[in-house]
């Protein structure tokens, strides 16, 4: 059975547990910009459009020493009849029930209303420290307006402005003396991890050249692996991580676009550390209009730039479609090890209500295939990520242990001296390959791992026609595997002029 946690960095065994401090208040406060700001990231999508946050952000920051926990909630209106404004709510009132210490955001430059004092009453019931960050106050003549909302009852009011940093420091010394230290903590091991990537407004995904995770060494072992769950709107992303997760971790609903910012969750299987990142669902650049749709689409290309695994989630009742293979290509070209995933499958089987036969698996896995030929080393795995979500379901183990096996093969590495005497046993005559592209190659030996990548010493510097590539690749993988992940070459001429 998988257990979960929710640490964002996983701590070494016997370490106390960090204190965990939740920001709250209404949308377009400044909630994430003051996340942003003590987490030193960008992990939270900021914008000028109301409720761009809706699922809860988990990072870290470190003040006088101590580390804490800091989540960021999605805007909160209280009594609000709408979906997303309840599931907003809901998953703000989890960080609530999780948090030791909560900071109140208010807009400096607006007026109290209703919404506010119905909040604070909220928090003031949990009995737990509430700290009121009066925020957008950027000269000292505002401070004294900062008082003004005293009224809503709290008495630990600061005057700051999230974005230009002002005054953040008595805020957090309130904050830590009222989360004291454990007496005898045992001193926590700072695990450095890869830094949040930055976004910008104006960045186009397209022309982004971010860090190729390709390992130089042998094969390694990995605190955990990091699997990035990516897909069109609406194919069943947040419900597959609850899901894999057992939590509610991620809003869902019908609503397509749902998710905004990435969504990651921490699952400890069979001895190994997963960490499924949920991300906003990929559109064409035509098809997203606000500016957090456009930033969230490049966090969702960025997430997965930074992981080991790629889950494609393809709708079964939609069938395979140019923006699957669209999105397929991304993961490909990323050098990502990849597994297909083919959601609400029981919706054309099982509980089909359309008068129509059951869809065959052969079948379909046969058209998704001939679509996605260039994914012909990524299994296919076949699920129902809503019924895993139900009271007393299995968990998913399947794609559990696949995502283990797919991400060991990954970090594989073949020794040269098995590559030379593989190289032995190829017939090249049956390469169907033009004879001007033929090469010879003398020697091969794996460069790199995660993705394994192939050095070819060649008689000649040129590229490696398709086919022979393709030639080449079958051969490694029927004598190799490295099932799901792509597989990398790189020529080296013996004959080539070095350069000075």
């Amino acid at each position: 059975m998988p257990t979960y946690r929710k640490s964002v960095v996983p701590l070494e065994p016997g370490a106390a547990a960090l204190p965990l401090v939740a920001i709250v208040g209404r949308p377009n406060v400044g909630k994430s910009t003051l996340f942003n700001r003590l987490t030193k990231t960008r992990r939270s999508i900021v914008g000028d459009e109301p409720g761009i946050t809706r699922d809860r952000i988990y990072g870290e920051y470190e003040w006088s020493g101590r580390r804490y926990r800091l989540v960021d909630t999605g805007g909160i209106v209280p009594d609000d009849p709408d979906l997303i404004p309840t599931e907003i709510y809901n998953q703000a009132k989890k960080a609530l029930e999780e948090a030791d210490a909560l900071i109140m955001v208010v807009d400096a430059r607006t007026e109290l209303a209703s919404p506010d004092y119905d909040l604070a009453r909220i928090l003031q019931r949990g009995g737990k420290p509430i700290f009121l960050a009066v925020n957008k106050v950027e000269v000292e003549a505002q401070e004294s307006d900062a008082e003004n909302f005293r009224r809503l009852g709290l008495r630990n009011v600061f005057a700051i402005s999230a974005e230009h940093g002002l005054r953040i420091g008595d805020l957090l010394d309130a904050v830590a003396d009222a989360i004291p230290a454990p007496p005898d903590a045992p001193v926590e091991e700072v695990i450095e991890s890869t830094p949040e990537p930055e976004v910008e407004a104006e960045e186009d995904p397209d022309d982004w050249k971010g860090p190729k995770k390709n390992r130089t060494h042998g094969e390694f072992e990995q605190h955990e692996t990091s699997i990035a769950i990516i897909g069109k709107p609406n194919v069943g992303k947040s419900t597959l991580l609850n899901a894999l997760t057992g939590t509610t971790r991620a809003i869902v609903s019908p609503i397509a676009g749902t998710t905004r910012d990435a969504v990651d969750e921490v699952v400890e299987f069979e001895g190994q550390t997963l960490r499924f990142v949920d991300t906003a669902g990929i559109r064409r650049k035509g098809k997203t209009h606000m500016m957090a749709e456009k930033l969230s689409v490049v966090m969702a290309r960025r997430h997965l730039e930074a992981a080991d695994v790629a889950l494609v989630v393809i709708d079964a009742c939609e069938g395979v479609t140019a923006s699957d293979a669209t999105i397929g290509g991304y993961a490909h070209e990323s050098g990502r090890s990849v597994i297909i995933v083919v959601n609400k499958w029981d919706a054309v089987t099982t509980g089909r209500t359309d008068g129509k036969p059951p869809a065959d698996r052969e079948i379909f896995e046969k058209q998704l295939r001939n679509v996605l030929k260039y994914l012909s080393y990524a299994p296919v795995v076949f699920l129902s990520a809503l019924e895993g979500t139900q009271p007393g379901s299995k968990p998913m183990n399947r794609l559990l242990h696949e995502v283990i096996a797919i991400a060991s093969e990954r970090r594989k590495r073949v020794t040269t001296g098995q590559m030379n005497r593989f190289l032995e046993k190829i017939d090249f005559q049956r390469a169907p390959v033009p004879m001007s592209k033929r090469i010879r190659i003398f020697y091969m030996t794996q460069g790199s791992v995660a993705p394994p990548t192939f050095i070819l010493f060649t008689d000649r510097d040129i590229k490696l026609h398709f086919a022979f590539e393709r030639f080449l690749e079958n051969q490694i993988r029927e004598a190799f595997g490295f099932k799901g992940s792509p597989i990398w070459f790189k020529i080296k001429a013996r004959n080539a002029k070095k350069e000075d």
